[in-house]
């Protein structure tokens, strides 16, 4: 998490050689209304662009042309001159098509969905997309090149000179204007890719081999790296629905696209011998996640050549004014069409405002030198990359000019040689450690190699500690760390007591990816808000997390840990691990207790658990991603599922351990896109304690007394309300991302998104662990019939703000029962 501050850098920054033609206006009909979705290309060619909402079109080219050709269904095609190399502002007007209203459709609102010759063109389409590309091969092998760039946006006078750039003004001489939209931007950074991929579809495997990167300033940064393939990630313009930032856009080429998008066969032309018809799409209703443009087809492969998609600028997404896209491809034989160039521009913005300043975020992929039927041995497809290649990430320039599928510009060149000087100014520098801090949570000091904090556990409360201060750090050389020592101090101004903790851990071997690891904690915590016991020395801590709570948090445990631990992964995302710990558990309330007694005559009692395990674990997280090679490595994606299983075997005697017994526990975590539909998280958890046990040993249905929204417990039960040695639970929370929402009149322009959740728990306590309680706390399970609650939630308020309103379902009776509640969280997201 070091370096993920770039990210944001890009996003606070809008706060504080030239193509040969250009041309901008807007497209009128004779009435003086804008026309929407108007074809501009330029005179001759097939480069164009087609209007927004507002009838505003701009588009440039490296070559030179003297006009413009605007067409549009049912108005008389219009050409224009252009007497100079840049026409702004220009204002044209069309004429109805007088002769030909009865033969074709309007080119406005909603168009039909039968006898729409756009629409079986359409229906050729989805019938011929598993025949064309990739797919009709068994093997296939190819070269890639990735290229992505971030601008400064919306350059004007008043930035230039700006107090914020004082001492950094040499950075404004590699402006240029965007092709696309038209606005003056100032690239900042830029990412080149070089790779290798190979597929094979019978085994139904892909392989990428990366050869080369190299970026602006950051050249052996991973993580940045790691985030930005993962903020741009591949996508088929075929499937229904297209994945990026975080959402599922609905394709203009989906089955469900008919219910989504307006289609209007717009022209037809002959393009590189190949005749092909031109599609407009548009979409139906606002506030989706659609898009609209064109694209061309050919009449007998019903394979795209060229499509541009542009999201609809009322879509619910957060942070994002603009998204255009373009893809081409191109045709091998009579039925091989395959991408050779794809083209992605976003433009991040606080404000949708046109005038807002922003940060453009530009990929351009290519791709060359096809091979097929070539098969490769499965192994080769399951071979992991286990340790950092520097060499892979210093390639001199003779490589990048030997692999570069299109040269870099003027301006993008001067991008390595301008954040390189950048670097050295001070008042950057400071930017840079702003940043790290607010996205990692952390201060880098970089002279003693250490990371302080994290710096939003600082401060706590509860009513044991009172307030409570906390400060720690770790030792940081960089992302590929073979070991890292961390540690922690606090202090709680009402107990008092200094609180600590310090853990190491080492990388052994990369290829099996074996960790050692231990460590000592001593300290206090709330123990009742999760099912699974962590063995993690430094993991989360509620107890300094914490600064408002909902009814009394003094039922909190003084907690002594000691664990030392080996984990590998011998297959990729498995990861097997063997712990061995001791603990020491007592009250640190004089209002609470973890009391039991210690025969069944209930005549003796002990207040203090000691208890010695060995804990057998494994966690599945197929189709996770990461980043770095070091004994911690940073998670790059989250759209996976997470598989538990562990097995915990309590020793008696074992260094004066009280209690022998066994535990099993398992859960199941699952996120899922449910395309525009919105988002699902679905997670199940069980678990069985064998033995008998106190308190503080058995599996506490988690309660949650915040006022923040913690998805995995239960939000109106107190801590210790359900207590059991058998459990289970379900979690389930749908976000439909505003599709109710965006319908609604008044509701609409405000981008809310409606979440509904449903917890579960269902458990039993033995009369054995019964009799040994001796707390002041009764013990009750909810085996006679489940316990539930449910909620309903908005999210996304000011875009950064999320409210649910939480209901219980039954065991309403029960004394101090939380029937109704509030909690919220910070959310940004797209």
């Amino acid at each position: 998490m070091k370096q993920l501050f770039i990210p944001l850098l890009f996003l606070l920054l809008p706060l504080l050689t030239l193509a040969q033609t250009k041309a901008g206006g807007l497209v009128f009909d004779e009435g003086g209304n804008p026309v929407p979705f108007a074809n501009v290309v330029f005179a001759g060619s097939t480069e164009g662009t087609i209007t927004n909402e507002d009838g505003r079109f701009y588009l440039q080219s490296d070559n030179t042309y003297d006009g413009l050709k605007v067409t549009f269904v049912g108005f008389q095609p219009k050409e224009i001159s252009l007497p100079q190399k840049v026409n702004y502002n220009l204002e044209i007007t069309l004429q109805e098509e007088t002769e030909s209203l009865n033969e074709v459709v309007i080119y406005t609102g909603k168009q039909p969905k039968k006898n729409n010759p756009a629409i079986d063109i359409l229906r050729k389409i989805w019938a011929n997309k598993r025949s064309n590309g990739l797919s009709l091969v068994d093997q296939y092998q190819y070269d890639k090149y990735e290229k992505v760039e971030f601008d400064l946006n919306t350059i004007d006078s008043a930035l230039i000179n700006s107090k914020i750039f004082n001492k950094m003004e040499f950075i404004f001489d590699q402006m240029d204007t965007s092709r696309i939209t038209g606005k003056t931007y100032l690239p900042i950074f830029i990412n080149e890719r070089s790779s290798q991929v190979f597929g094979d579809n019978i085994l139904g495997k892909e392989k990428e081999e990366l050869e080369g990167n190299r970026n602006s300033g950051f050249s052996t940064n991973q993580t940045l790296i790691a985030f930005i393939q993962e903020l741009y990630n591949d996508f088929n313009v075929y499937d229904n629905y297209l994945k990026f930032f975080d959402k599922s856009f609905v394709s203009p080429l989906s089955t469900t696209g008919i219910d989504t998008y307006n289609y209007v066969l717009s022209d037809s032309a002959y393009i590189e011998n190949k005749w092909c018809y031109n599609i407009i799409y548009y979409p139906r209703r606002s506030n989706e996640l659609t898009f609209k443009g064109d694209f061309w087809v050919n009449d007998t492969t019903w394979a795209i050549k060229d499509i541009n998609l542009q999201v609809n600028k009322s879509a619910n997404i957060n942070w994002v004014k603009e998204i255009y896209i373009e893809q081409e491809f191109d045709v091998l034989n009579d039925s091989l069409f395959l991408i050779t160039r794809d083209y992605f521009l976003s433009d991040f913005a606080l404000r949708k405002k046109e005038g807002s300043r922003g940060v453009y975020g530009k990929r351009t992929t290519l791709y060359d030198d096809y091979k097929f039927d070539k098969p490769m041995k499965e192994s080769f497809y399951d071979e992991r990359v286990t340790r950092y290649e520097e060499d892979v990430y210093t390639k001199p320039d003779e490589f990048w000019e030997e692999k570069r599928l299109e040269p870099l510009s003027k301006d993008e060149k001067g991008v390595y040689v301008m954040l390189d000087s950048l670097k050295k100014v001070p008042k950057f520098q400071r930017f840079y450690d702003v940043g790290s801090v607010l996205v990692s949570g952390y201060y880098e000091w970089d002279d003693a190699n250490l990371d302080i904090g994290p710096v939003f556990s600082a401060f706590g409360f509860n009513d044991v500690e009172g307030l409570r201060i906390r400060g720690g750090a770790r030792t940081y050389f960089d992302q590929n760390d073979p070991r890292r020592i961390e540690g922690f101090g606090a202090y709680g101004f009402r107990d008092k007591k200094f609180k600590f903790g310090l853990s190491g851990k080492a990388l052994l071997d990369h290829k099996a990816r074996l960790i050692l690891s231990g460590g000592y904690r001593q300290d206090v915590e709330q123990i009742a808000a999760s099912l699974t016991t962590s063995t993690d020395v430094l993991g989360r801590n509620l107890a300094s997390s914490s600064l408002v709570t909902v009814g009394n948090n003094d039922q909190l445990t003084s907690i002594k840990l000691a664990n030392f631990a080996i984990e590998a992964e011998f297959l990729k995302n498995l990861v097997v691990r063997s712990d061995m710990s001791y603990r020491t558990l007592k009250s640190a309330s004089p209002t609470f207790n973890l009391d039991y007694y210690t025969d069944f005559t209930q005549s003796e009692i002990k207040s203090e658990v000691k208890q010695a395990e060995f804990v057998l674990s494994a966690i599945y997280e197929p189709g996770k991603r990461t980043s770095g090679y070091g004994v911690e490595r940073t998670v790059t994606n989250e759209w996976f599922p997470t598989i538990y299983f562990g097995y915990t075997k309590g020793v008696e005697g074992l260094l004066d351990s009280d209690f022998d017994y066994e535990k099993l526990q398992m859960s199941y975590r699952q996120p899922w896109r449910m395309g525009g539909l919105g988002t699902f998280s679905s997670t199940i958890e069980a678990g069985k304690t064998f033995g008998e046990v106190p308190l503080g040993l058995l599996s506490v249905v988690p309660g949650n007394q915040n006022l923040f929204s913690i998805y995995g417990t239960f939000p109106q039960l107190n801590y210790y309300e359900f207590i059991t040695d058998t459990y289970a639970t379900l979690h389930l929370e749908h976000n439909f991302g505003g599709r109710i929402f965006g319908r609604i009149p008044f509701l609409k322009k405000l981008n809310l998104r409606e979440i509904i959740g449903f917890r579960g728990a269902w458990g039993s306590i033995s009369d054995e662990n019964q009799l040994i309680n001796a707390t002041n706390i009764e013990y009750i399970a909810p085996n006679k019939k489940p316990y539930y609650e449910y909620s309903v939630g908005i999210g996304n308020i000011l875009k950064v703000l999320r409210i649910d309103f939480n209901f219980r379902g039954n065991y309403l009776d029960t004394a101090d029962a939380r029937k109704f509640g509030v909690t919220g969280a910070l959310e940004f997201s797209f």
